[in-house]
């Protein structure tokens, strides 16, 4: 669940407190060019007042109409699509070939809604059902990994922290790292056991991780939808974490440091530690996307941005452009990497 989507059950539930009647509108299904994916929705009061979005504005403004003309007033789910033809599309601004499914429903279950909410705010994952023609809906426990379902009848979406993140130090980066993840859906965790940098951390909605940083590891069970990244530029912390994350089946490992340090640390893991070579090819360090980045809160851009591109799977391009810049350059580029130090 995205944090623009937690921002549309917030919405509701207050709206919903104030006695005002609204409906929700799902993402179903798309074909072709879509501007929004699955399971995005949208909450539009009785009186047009719209929070979140299906299209990014194509069809939002097409649903208020619909909504002020009295058309969303049954009680169950139905279906509405858009983009059937080429005038269609055009007339809705979708993009060439484009279409959509969109799930509405008129009066969505108040309480299950606040149920839902109440269970994304204590970190569980959860799974929310829709079926045409059905009044209410169905909540029940998800786990990672879970994607939107839709059979043409019924729809099943995911909810919650699909993804994790742990920092390894509780310093300034790190403190801009978890507030722009927990934007990103990252359920994040940080461990530190340096007291004097634990006993100022102050970033709501994150948990502190007692103990040693290679415990950590191992107390989070990471998963395909984890990701770890030290911050502390202590090798005695650093290296530990790496240890047992490089041998997890995190989907991004990273470490702060300069390109000089990075290649030290590499060495290092696999000269001391039992570590084997694809293992520690795994490590990205220095870590985000060489872009100049040299205060706390551009570097913590750059490590969330190069994570999105390793989760969204684009990441062998972007180190392509990087590897071409830091060429043309000269060998700048790689001078300035994230994190770099003296």
């Amino acid at each position: 669940m995205h944090s623009t989507d937690r921002q549309v059950l917030d919405a509701v539930c207050r709206w919903a407190a104030a006695g005002q009647r609204f409906a929700l509108v799902t993402v179903a299904r798309t074909w072709g060019s879509a501007p929004r994916p699955p399971g995005a929705w949208m909450a539009l009061r009785a009186d047009g007042v719209v929070q979140g979005s299906v299209s990014g504005g194509c069809l939002e403004a097409d649903l208020i109409e619909r909504m002020l003309g009295g058309e969303f007033m049954s009680s169950a789910p139905l279906v509405h699509a858009y983009g059937l033809t080429q005038d269609e599309a055009r007339r809705f601004g979708l993009p060439c070939g484009g279409r959509m499914e969109l799930v509405i429903e008129p009066q969505p279950d108040v309480a299950a809604l606040q149920a839902l909410a109440e269970r994304i705010a204590r970190g569980e994952l959860v799974r929310r059902s829709v079926t045409i023609g059905v009044a209410g809906n169905r909540i029940t426990a998800g786990k990672a990994g879970d994607r939107v379902h839709w059979d043409g009848r019924t729809l099943s979406s995911p909810h919650g922290p699909a993804w994790r993140l742990l920092i390894v130090g509780a310093g300034q980066i790190s403190s801009y790292l978890a507030q722009m993840a927990q934007a990103l859906d990252y359920q994040v965790f940080v461990c530190d056991p340096r007291e004097e940098y634990a006993a100022e951390w102050q970033v709501p909605g994150t948990t502190i991780v007692p103990g040693m940083p290679d415990d950590a590891v191992l107390e989070l069970r990471l998963d395909p939808h984890s990701a770890v990244v030290a911050l502390t530029h202590d090798p005695k912390l650093d290296d530990m974490m790496l240890l047992e994350a490089l041998k997890s089946p995190a989907f991004y490992v990273g470490a702060l440091g300069s390109t000089v340090n990075s290649q030290r640390r590499r060495e290092r893991l696999l000269q001391y530690f039992d570590l084997t070579p694809a293992e520690v090819d795994r490590l990205h360090g220095p870590v985000g996307l060489p872009i100049g980045s040299r205060t706390p809160p551009e570097i913590a851009v750059a490590i969330l941005a190069e994570m999105t591109a390793v989760r969204n799977g684009v990441a062998a391009r972007f180190a392509h452009v990087a590897a071409a810049t830091a060429s043309s350059l000269g060998g700048v580029a790689a001078a300035v990497s994230i994190g770099a130090c003296p």
